[in-house]
């Protein structure tokens, strides 16, 4: 959890040109962007029941699905292999379910 969240700080982060207005055309004045980033209070020092609740907010979010999609670590080509094996399934069952649906639905507009 601990490495969740500090590649969670790390992407969230904005380097200090970021925020600065450079380019031509404007007024000379600097925008300031807020970077985005969750902040959980620690109640009665229950470290856990703060983690969990960081936890759940991060996937609702959607910042895990940043987080993973960021990594940059080397995969083995049997971990590729395994990744593409389950893309392809998952595709396959939505592909499936989205003919089935359409096929209920062709029946209830005919009127069968």
């Amino acid at each position: 959890m601990n490495h969740l969240a500090r590649r969670a700080s790390s992407i969230l982060q904005r380097p200090s040109w970021a925020s600065c207005g450079g380019g031509g055309g404007g007024g000379g004045h600097l925008n300031h962007q807020q970077s985005r980033g969750i902040r959980v209070k620690v109640l009665n020092g229950n470290l856990e029941q703060a983690l969990g609740f960081m936890q759940r907010t991060m996937q609702s979010s959607g910042i895990e699905r940043l987080i993973k999609r960021e990594q940059t670590h080397h995969l083995k080509n049997s971990e590729k292999r395994v990744l593409a094996r389950k893309l392809l399934e998952r595709k396959i069952r939505s592909q499936d379910l989205a003919r089935k649906l359409k096929a209920i639905l062709i029946k209830k507009v005919r009127g069968l």
